[in-house]
């Protein structure tokens, strides 16, 4: 009876998880072939969360081009004919003289410069350095056309609208499959975001073309660059994907940031940013009878594109044989294993999502065994990430103590096993379903976190999958798990990238014991955050950041003081650096 009882409690529970969710949304599709998904849901009153998403991102690229589709993600926030600027006349003049002359940049560095550089003269054609005379003079006037156009920018207006209006999280995202744009307001101010967003899609102005790459290029050295583990990574997708257009990241090769014209841009904004590849979604307190009026007057004045968005034709080939990436960084020694598995909405993702829950968490396999068992590694995850025309599978682990990444392979191979030979107790694969039914019942409770599933799942493939997707896993079996592991977790289906630390220079005193001592999660939070603020070289700026923060201690939660603390104490140790000189 001890062991009947649990299993009743959890059938009883999944049940009741499955039952709940059940999204109601009405579909319209609008005469240009604009797909809006209209959810009213009044617990939540007089606010609604709004967002339309482009079904377009990474992998409708190809190289010359790459990070294109989150450059967008960039220049649609700079605003309309009427919106950003106080001189249009003016504001279209500085635009199109920008535009000449960075042509003629391109051109001398696509020419001149990429040959001196094809001969061995220079190791960077982009870099100023290794500028010609005509080059620099070039430069120079592009700068000083961008600085003066600045005189008529107003800077951030469309934002601050909205601001003004009440309206709370505007934002965007872009991924390999998707570019989403949302925001969260006031029911009232529906018809607001029906203008504003009709009225960029209809009258962007993408002003500030060219600085706009400065800002890019310095969010991909935040993210990539000066991340211990950014640019191996980078590597290692590039290794993962041969053939298919996902091995690129989302941000974009360098020299594709600095390659891009306004002709490219405009041609990439007609085909993908058309209604007929576009999907909107508003979900909170309003009534459709009052709404569709306004979607059809301001969207429906959308133009569909005269070109569709070309099919994303190429199929990443079969992989032959094992591929393996061992690299150093300033991090902790770790190992990652990838699978090619299943696209979205293959039936076998649903059995890997179940089989990643099996191992994940302080109750999962990979904690029972690596971290409290062998103590081998400070933490261990998997995830099945199914994008719209490929997937993968992921174990990732950082080494504990002495141990190393090989240490954390065989260990894997060993989980992996178990997996291939052994059925999965059925009180186990309960539990875990069980999470996986809550956790889908948690997304559901606030507008804005379904607005966002409702327009991914839209893009993806189909919204309905929001509904279709607690019963397909509540499905898998025992069995089924056997076989996913048996059919993708093969040797010669894998890649694997081991990263050992990076010999410190002579004299460096060998690490910081105390970042050690956080999870690697909130460590490479830290990292990313310290290698921002390291760089700043005015100490009162710093003295100002540390002061912000020790006002707001009191009202940090116990389980992050410990975080501040460590970086109040660097902040401290940089700014009394540079007050002795010492930079």
């Amino acid at each position: 009876m001890r062991t009947l009882l649990p299993t009743l409690l959890a059938v009883t529970l999944l049940s009741a998880g499955v039952a709940a969710q059940s999204v109601e949304v009405e579909e319209v599709v609008l005469d240009n072939g604009m797909t809006f998904l209209l959810m009213p849901r009044h617990e939540q009153p007089n606010t609604i969360s709004c967002g339309w998403v482009a079904k377009v991102g990474s992998v409708n690229e190809r190289p010359g081009i790459t990070g294109i589709s989150h450059f967008f993600e960039h220049m649609m926030f700079k605003g309309t004919t009427s919106i950003g600027t106080s001189d249009v006349a003016a504001d279209a003049k500085f635009m199109e003289r920008q535009r000449a002359v960075k042509k003629q940049i391109n051109e001398l560095i696509w020419g001149e410069q990429y040959e001196r550089y094809r001969r061995g003269e220079i190791d960077d054609p982009w870099d100023p350095a290794h500028d010609t005379q005509q080059l620099s003079r070039l430069r120079t006037e592009l700068r000083r056309l961008m600085d003066e156009h600045r005189s008529v920018i107003e800077k951030n207006e469309f934002a601050e609208i909205y601001t003004n209006a009440g309206a709370t999280g505007l934002n965007a995202f872009t991924s390999n499959d998707i570019t989403f744009y949302i925001i969260t307001l006031p029911s009232n101010k529906l018809e607001l975001w029906t203008w504003m967003e009709s009225d960029r899609l209809s009258d962007s102005v993408f002003r500030e073309f060219y600085a706009e790459r400065d800002v890019v290029h310095e969010e991909r050295r935040m993210r990539l660059e000066s991340s211990p583990t950014g640019e191996l990574d980078e590597q290692f997708d590039a290794m993962f994907w041969q053939s298919s257009p996902y091995s690129w990241s989302v941000i974009g090769w360098p020299s594709d940031l600095n390659s891009y014209t306004r002709e490219q841009f405009d041609e990439y904004f007609n085909i993908y940013y058309r209604p007929n590849n576009l999907v909107g979604v508003i979900v909170g307190d309003f009534e459709i009878a009052e709404v569709m009026p306004l979607i059809e007057t301001y969207f429906g004045r959308l133009q569909p594109g005269v070109r569709p968005p070309a099919p994303v034709v190429t199929l990443e080939v079969e992989q032959l044989a094992e591929k393996r990436l061992i690299g150093s960084c300033d991090c902790q020694p770790q190992i990652k294993v990838r699978y090619h598995t299943v696209p979205f909405g293959h039936a076998d993702g649903d059995t890997l999502d179940v089989l990643s829950a099996v191992l994940n968490g302080r109750t999962g396999r990979l904690y029972k065994s690596m971290v409290e068992g062998m103590e081998i590694a400070a933490g261990a995850m998997t995830r099945q990430e199914s994008m719209k025309y490929a997937g993968s599978f992921l174990f990732q682990a950082e080494v504990k103590g002495e141990a190393t990444p090989s240490d954390l392979e065989a260990a894997w191979e060993s989980e992996v096993a178990r997996l291939k030979e052994e059925p999965v107790s059925p009180y186990e694969l309960q539990k875990v379903k069980n999470q996986i039914a809550a956790d889908a019942y948690r997304r559901l409770e606030t507008n804005n976190a379904l607005m966002i599933q409702l327009g991914m799942y839209e893009a993806m493939g189909e919204w309905e999958y929001i509904n279709e997707s607690p019963v397909r896993l509540a499905a898998v079996t025992a069995e089924d798990i056997m076989r996913v592991a048996n059919t993708y977790f093969t040797p010669k289906n894998r890649c694997v990238a081991l990263y050992s630390r990076r010999p410190r220079p002579t004299g460096d005193d060998g690490g910081d014991d105390e970042l050690a001592q956080f999870p690697p999660e909130v460590r490479q939070q830290i990292e990313a955050m310290m290698s921002q603020l390291m760089t700043k070289d005015n100490p009162d700026e710093l003295r100002m950041i540390v002061g912000m923060m020790e006002a707001q201690a009191g009202s940090v939660p116990p389980e992050h003081q410990a975080t501040m603390a460590y970086v109040v104490k660097k902040l401290n140790e940089r700014i009394a650096q540079l007050d002795g000189g010492d930079q």
